[in-house]
């Protein structure tokens, strides 16, 4: 997620450790799997996880030691018989017994993988190691991958599948941000669509399914958004569903992404000597003085949910001169799209005003705009179904959407097809919030860390059901893409 200004604030030193607990229902679905009983839970042994400081990039001292899943612990909200029944449901689905186990037969691979792309942070379109490290990988994991897709060199779209009757989209990030790597944990993001792409390929042929999954490589979330390139050139054509994963320090399934659009300003004025004759002068520095201060004035009358944050990158060349250019930048978001274009429509009139006042003209350049998130509910509820079999459940719809984020170019893909973008902790296995912001060198540590693998490869498996479900359930994909129609219309 591009960074959020809002959520910078140091936070107390925390550790990984997860010590003596009871294991879950995971526990009970994967002997199910393997053993085809149920076997006592066993307390947890202490992890052998380091406790997360500040330095990067974090030391492995031991790549392939983590924990299973039969260590995650339940939820205290769910009951025993609750977690019993959904466990049975899904030992008795034949594709969740089969995704189940093609994730967690690629687990030491994608662990591997994640841990060097977190040593290897590249970032916005130069994210030419991680390119080669995944296509490759997919490649030889039997995917048609096409490299360098869709005009940008570090893309690509790697293919699965008999048919296109049905095509999944999954969605895969590995850009990095300057100066504390993958401090937005874009590594398990990476691995979690290639986890689920595996598991829907796996499904799709072992059951000579009539579709497709197509896993897409985008690069430069944190930055102009790869996505919003690669979509504008045609690269979701035909795809009925696009969704992805995101770590985080909560488990959300309603994520409030907001909106967003930024805006260059360049005022140009008369230079003069500030001594001799100031008064021959016209102060551009003065007209974005007036536009930052008459900004946080606006303020005031903004909803507490609505931001506007900018920074004056260019004030001028020397103190004696008065300056002729100067250049500011700000960012403008909200909850939704709509909110974000009459906000913008207010910032304009600031910043015009700034230059009238002061006898300067203005030059407005905006970028390009991420909107919100449109989580289909059909989607979400399936996701949900499938993370609640694994012992996992949510706080409500309302509690989640209370908790504003960054902003992200998956946004943009919402809004051309229905799609779902989860986020799963990575620094807690059950359930509960976690003190610690992303875009933080902790945040990067804990990436690297083996919880944060248990949690992806947990929510990989439920990404890819819900790929599967669609899939299986024409009726399903007719109301997803009913509902995606109607929400788009408003």
């Amino acid at each position: 997620m591009p960074l959020d200004p809002e959520k910078r604030d140091s936070l107390p030193s925390v550790s990984t450790s997860t010590g003596a607990g009871a294991a879950g229902c995971l526990d009970v679905f994967r002997n199910l799997f393997v053993n085809d009983k149920i076997k006592t839970a066993k307390h947890q042994q202490p992890s052998n996880e380091k406790p997360l400081d500040s330095t990067l990039p974090p030391a492995y001292e031991s790549h392939a030691e983590y924990p299973e899943m039969s260590q995650v612990p339940t939820t205290a909200a769910a009951s025993a018989q609750a977690q019993a029944d959904l466990v049975e449901a899904w030992t008795k689905n034949e594709f969740a017994k089969a995704v189940h186990e093609a994730i967690e037969a690629v687990s030491t691979e994608l662990r591997q993988i994640s841990l060097q792309l977190h040593s290897n942070p590249e970032l916005a379109y130069e994210e030419y190691k991680a390119h080669a490290l995944l296509t490759d990988y997919l490649e030889k994991k039997g995917f048609a991958v096409q490299r360098s897709a869709y005009g940008l060199e570090t893309a690509f779209v790697a293919r699965a599948g008999n048919s296109d009757k049905v095509t999944i989209g999954i969605c895969s990030e590995y850009d990095a941000l300057p100066g504390i790597g993958h401090a937005c944990g874009h590594n398990l993001i990476a691995i979690s669509g290639v986890a689920t792409a595996i598991g829907l390929q796996v499904a799709i042929q072992k059951f000579n399914l009539e579709a497709e999954v197509k896993l897409f490589g985008t690069p430069a979330e944190e930055t102009t958004g790869g996505k919003i390139v690669m979509l504008n050139n045609g690269a979701f054509e035909g795809v009925d569903v696009c969704m992805m994963l995101h770590g985080a320090n909560a488990d959300v399934i309603y994520p409030a992404f907001l909106a967003l659009d930024t805006v260059d300003v360049e005022y140009f004025g008369k230079a003069s000597h500030a001594s001799a004759s100031p008064w021959e002068g016209i102060n551009a520095l003065d007209a974005a003085v007036l536009a930052y201060t008459n900004i946080g004035l606006m303020r005031q009358q903004m909803h507490p949910s609505q931001r506007v944050h900018g920074i004056i990158k260019d004030g001028g060349q020397a103190v004696n001169i008065i300056p002729e250019y100067t250049k500011s930048t700000y960012t403008v978001r909200a909850p939704k799209w709509d909110e974000v274009v009459l906000l913008k429509q207010k910032i304009e009139r600031v910043l015009k005003g700034a230059a009238t006042s002061t006898g300067c003209t203005v030059k407005l350049t905006w970028g390009v705009p991420y909107k919100d998130i449109l989580t289909n509910e059909h989607l979400v509820k399936r996701f949900e179904h499938h993370m609640n079999a694994q012992g996992l459940k949510y706080a409500s719809k309302t509690e989640q959407l209370s908790k504003l984020s960054g902003s992200t170019d998956m946004g943009n893909m919402s809004y051309a097809l229905p799609g779902i973008h989860p986020m799963f902790n990575i620094l807690n296995l059950d359930g509960s919030d976690y003190p610690m912001g992303l875009h933080t060198k902790d945040f990067a540590h804990a990436a690297a860390q083996p919880k944060g693998h248990t949690a992806t490869l947990r929510a990989a498996k439920s990404l890819a059901m819900t790929g599967v479900d669609c899939i299986l359930d024409k009726n399903l994909l007719k109301q997803v893409k009913h509902e995606f129609a109607k929400s788009t219309q408003q």
